[in-house]
Order: structure tokens, then sequence, then C-alpha cells
């Protein structure tokens, strides 16, 4: 089984650090590569940043679906940039971590917040958790205060300030699990499973699970309407990367 992650930024120590994460949990006979597109911002904190990074998504799909036989692809931005438009150029499951992490957290929690990087970054999130129909089941958003590269820069102090609003959404917020918002949090999850009274979740661990679930069950994309493959047309600018 080959499962492509794609990092929709083009900051390849955090492509490096997700791809380390979701080897930790994939199976044996799981190959898990991940990469960045050619195209896109270093970081992705707003919508400006998100829909920048989505043709580069686009294409590390059409390039895994066409050219490296992958099995499955992974969305590893928290937003899950262009997951739906993924979804249409394959019929192979494309999850986003985002997706991944409601979906588990729903399974062991009645209930979730969600600790993300900077406050102008809750739209981002908030349009995840309608895509997923999740807005029901979660608490609380929490913001902290630190943009995506912050986390690479310095650790010790984002590790600080992620256990510090985790437990503002358990102990203030009455969260029952938490969910990480950024897959630069990655790195954090272990240690704040040891630490919160909750269960922390990061979506890449699941996001690979689910990938290695669907393609065992032989589960493909629906094809049949809104998710039927694209028509081709003449794309100015873009037809070197969006080619089928």
């Amino acid at each position: 089984m080959k499962i492509k992650i794609i990092n929709p930024n083009t900051t390849l120590s955090m492509t490096n650090s997700i791809a380390k994460a979701a080897k930790v949990y994939a199976r044996a006979d799981t190959e898990i590569y991940a990469v960045s597109p050619p195209t896109g911002p270093d970081s992705i904190e707003s919508m400006y940043d998100e829909y920048l990074s989505i043709p580069g998504v686009i294409s590390e799909v059409l390039k895994g679906d066409r050219d490296e036989h992958a099995d499955a692809f992974i969305i590893a931005c928290f937003g899950d940039p262009g997951i739906l438009a993924c979804r249409e150029v394959t019929d192979k499951p494309v999850i986003g971590i985002a997706q991944a992490g409601y979906t588990l957290a729903k399974m062991i929690a009645p209930n979730f917040s969600v600790v993300y990087v900077l406050d102008r970054s809750e739209t981002v999130v908030r349009n995840s958790l309608r895509l997923a129909g999740a807005e029901h089941a979660c608490k609380s958003l929490r913001s902290c205060g630190l943009g995506v590269l912050d986390f690479e820069k310095d650790p010790d102090i984002g590790m600080k300030t992620l256990a510090l609003q985790s437990r503002k959404c358990v102990e203030e917020d009455g969260a029952e699990c938490v969910v990480l918002g950024c897959a630069g949090f990655a790195q954090f999850a272990e240690r704040l499973n040891s630490e919160l009274s909750v269960p922390v979740i990061d979506g890449i661990i699941p996001a690979v699970k689910f990938a290695e679930a669907l393609v065992d069950m032989g589960v493909k994309t629906s094809k049949k309407n809104l998710w039927s493959f694209p028509d081709r047309k003449t794309i100015l600018g873009f037809d070197d990367l969006m080619k089928f």
C-alpha cells in the first residue's frame, strides 16, 4: 500500500516532520511518503494562504494518481485545502487531517475543542468544521497566538502555549477531547496526551489509519455526479500543473 501525504505549504522541514509522525503508526507494509507542492505559501494561516495553496495540492494528487501509483492521499493542513476538488480528479481515497481528527474525536468523546495557530486562522478552522459536519460537537476554539512557523522555530514555547490553551479548553470550556488544529502540532501530541486528563488528537495519525482501512476495503471515491472527473479545459497559467 502506498499513501501520499501532501503538506500544502512549501516548508520542507514541516513536511519531513509530518512524514515522521505518520510513519510511527503506519503498518509495516504501508509505504508513506510526504511532499510539498511546487507552488504555494510557506505557511497557511488565512483564507488567502489556503486558496493560494490549492492548485499545488491538486497537482500533487494528479501526479500521485498518474505517475506514482499512490493508493490514497492525505492533505496535511488543518483547513483540508482543496479536498473536494482533489476528490474530483481521482477515484482514490482523499482524506484531510481535520476531517480525520474530528471523526476520531466524535468516536471517543461526546464533544471536543480545537486549539489552533493565529487568531486570524479561526475562519479556516470554522470552515473545516462545517465541511466535516462537526460544528455541533465542538465546544470551543482557542488560538495560540503563534504562527505555524513559530512552532518550528521554538518548539519549547510552542509546547507551553499549546498546553496552556488545551487546559483552558478542558477546565474552562468543558471539552472532553482536544483536537490539534495544525499539522505542525504533531510533534507535541504524545506529550500533551500524557499531561492532559482528556484525549488529545493529532489528525495525521487517524488520517493514515483511515486511509489504510479504505484501501483495504477497496473503497473508491464516488464518480456518479458531484465528484465526477472534471471536464478537460484550457487553464491559463496552470496547464503544466493540471495535466490529467
